[in-house]
């Protein structure tokens, strides 16, 4: 799967462990920069989101680590929708270096919240695409 959006970030110091490579927390870290990047990208920022009364929550996160990343590495972080069923909606972030090299992939289900009721939306990725500058950002495969 081709990855619409990517953004480069370099591991910095503090965020390493005492093995000297990146801090596994830091993954989900990055992934969530991406992710709202991503969204951002589409249009979808956090007042458009917020306007609308809705907001993304995160339900679950799976990470394989293939590679490992010390201080001062780069990595391409990726972001797309690979799938929806229902009111969820499934999300893939490849991580590669510069050249392509797999360091490690995130699969991710979120949910798009009702602020009001607190309650999951029925079709999330339908409002998404409603609401988006750029709906072909979010993919058409799904």
């Amino acid at each position: 799967m081709q990855q619409p959006f990517t953004v480069r970030i370099q591991a910095r110091g503090y965020e390493v462990d005492r093995q000297g490579h990146l801090n596994q927390a830091v993954y989900t870290q990055y992934a969530e920069h991406a992710r709202w990047e991503f969204l951002q990208a589409a249009g979808l920022t956090p007042d458009v989101l917020g306007e609308a009364g809705t907001g993304p929550v995160l339900l679950k996160t799976t990470i394989r680590f293939q590679r490992e990343l010390r201080t001062g590495d780069e990595v391409d972080v990726g972001c797309a929708i690979s799938g929806s069923r229902g009111k969820l909606v499934e999300l893939l972030q490849q991580f590669q270096t510069p050249g392509g090299i797999p360091v490690a992939r995130i699969e991710s289900v979120i949910g798009l919240l009702d602020l009001t009721t607190r309650r999951l939306l029925p079709d999330p990725l339908a409002t998404l695409r409603e609401l988006a500058k750029r709906p072909d950002m979010l993919g058409t495969d799904t």
